[in-house]
């Protein structure tokens, strides 16, 4: 974790560009006291979004955006990074301060920047986005990774992070891809997870008897996987992050090969051979996580035949 007491002075912001992740963040440092002055909108969508989301900041080109800026931030996708700090280092003036959002890139693409005199940071929250006014409000208890090349950009960094509400952590420059794939390991191959979950669950309960328009005693199951799998699997996540390997129970926990065999073999029988792939190696790593002996973790192994 980063501590840091030194107060960030209000800057002017520049956006580039207006996507989920810049959105959110501009409405994130106007409340905290910046100017977000200007904006880099190129698409439809995102002219809309800025128009209804940043209404008190100008459109402009990325030029224009790094002119009026002393702080701007690089919300762009990874593919889109290099093109837009050169960019920004064509027109960088020294000791503007650029940041970028990336999560799996330190400083050292923005190298080009920092040789023509810019302060340069790696900002990433550690936050999905789904084009909502929510993904400014959980900013406030999100997690920032930052990077940065020395003391006093550092207690920049941090102090931003800080004046939103979250909480900045420091990552290595030679860390931030795995910083970067655990995030993406533990969101993103949830969203699989529980889809693959909800599509099991859904075809339980239409049952080969077609009886998904009675699933309920108010009738119908629409929505009815994810109405109970929600409370599980909330409740499945607040125990692994307060208790970690020991929050596990079920099948596996209790070292059931029959049970897990049955399930393995129900999976199975879905349309889709992904799920039962994804139970088989995700019910070894539960296992070995948990400490299971050696032979059970054989008996359910990863492509058992």
């Amino acid at each position: 974790m980063v501590n840091a007491s030194l107060p960030a002075p209000r800057l002017t912001v520049g956006v580039v560009s207006a996507g989920r992740v810049g959105t959110a963040l501009g409405e994130a440092l106007a409340a905290a006291g910046h100017r977000v002055a200007a904006v880099h909108a190129p698409s439809q969508v995102s002219r809309e979004r800025a128009e209804r989301r940043l209404p008190f900041a100008r459109l402009g080109t990325v030029d224009e955006v790094v002119t009026a800026a002393e702080l701007v931030l690089l919300a762009v996708p990874d593919t889109e990074l290099p093109t837009v700090i050169d960019q920004v280092a064509a027109v960088v003036r020294p000791g503007q301060i650029v940041a970028h959002t990336a999560g799996a890139h330190g400083t050292a693409i923005l190298a080009p920047v920092a040789e023509r005199g810019g302060m340069v940071l790696a900002l990433h929250p550690a936050m999905t986005f789904v084009d909502s006014p929510d993904d400014t409000a959980r900013l406030a208890s999100s997690c920032f990774g930052i990077t940065t090349d020395d003391p006093f950009a550092d207690a920049v960094a941090a102090s931003l992070v800080l004046e939103i509400g979250g909480t900045p952590v420091r990552i290595d420059e030679s860390q931030r891809t795995l910083y970067h794939a655990a995030l993406a390991h533990g969101a993103n191959n949830l969203i699989a997870l529980i889809t693959d979950a909800v599509t099991a669950l859904r075809a339980a309960i239409d049952g080969p008897h077609r009886l998904a328009e009675q699933a309920t005693v108010d009738g119908g199951a629409a929505g009815l996987p994810e109405q109970i799998l929600g409370p599980l699997v909330r409740a499945s996540l607040e125990n692994v992050l307060a208790l970690g390997p020991s929050a596990l129970t079920g099948p596996v926990a209790r070292g059931d090969r029959a049970t897990v065999e049955r399930h393995r073999r129900a999976l199975e029988a879905l349309p889709d051979p992904g799920v039962a792939l994804g139970y088989r190696v995700l019910s070894a790593r539960a296992a070995a996580a948990a400490g299971a002996p050696a032979d059970f973790l054989d008996s359910i192994g990863v492509l058992p035949e």
